[in-house]
């Protein structure tokens, strides 16, 4: 049963990567553009201020160029750090525990994409695409180190 969990690993990744990557997206063009609820529950954010907008622009881009797995360590990254702010800065200092601070989607953000960080795409991810067209046009087959028994 392992191996064929094994084998799955990076499809599971891949659809993780694409409904966390969707949710993100979905936050940032709330806060944007007023769509799905709008911000806060309604309405949008003004531009230019912080952190909110800035915010709302890091999840509508990072969000989307993880949906895309285009740029995902870097976009994962960045949208990590902005989930670890807005934990720290606007959650935090009321309780500690984000079931008590409302903090949960700022914490659950933060450790998915710290995730995205450090395995990378997955399947189904842009990233793959050009991952195997410039390794493939680097390394000449006859190049290639042979595979020690």
């Amino acid at each position: 049963m392992t191996a064929s969990l094994n084998k799955a690993q990076p499809y599971a990744l891949g659809l993780f990567r694409i409904v966390v990557g969707l949710l993100f997206a979905c936050h940032g063009a709330a806060s944007l553009f007023g769509v799905l609820g709008g911000a806060m529950g309604g309405g949008t954010i003004d531009a230019g201020t912080w952190p909110g907008w800035y915010a709302a622009v890091i999840q509508l881009v990072g969000g989307s160029l993880v949906l895309l797995g285009l740029g995902t360590r870097a976009a994962a990254l960045i949208a990590s750090g902005s989930m670890a702010y807005a934990y720290f800065k606007v959650h935090q200092p009321e309780t500690l525990w984000p079931l008590q601070n409302g903090g949960e989607a700022s914490a659950m953000f933060c450790w998915a994409f710290l995730l995205l960080v450090f395995t990378g795409s997955g399947a189904f991810g842009l990233d793959r695409l050009f991952t195997k067209r410039t390794t493939a046009a680097e390394k000449p087959v006859t190049e290639q180190t042979p595979v020690a028994a």
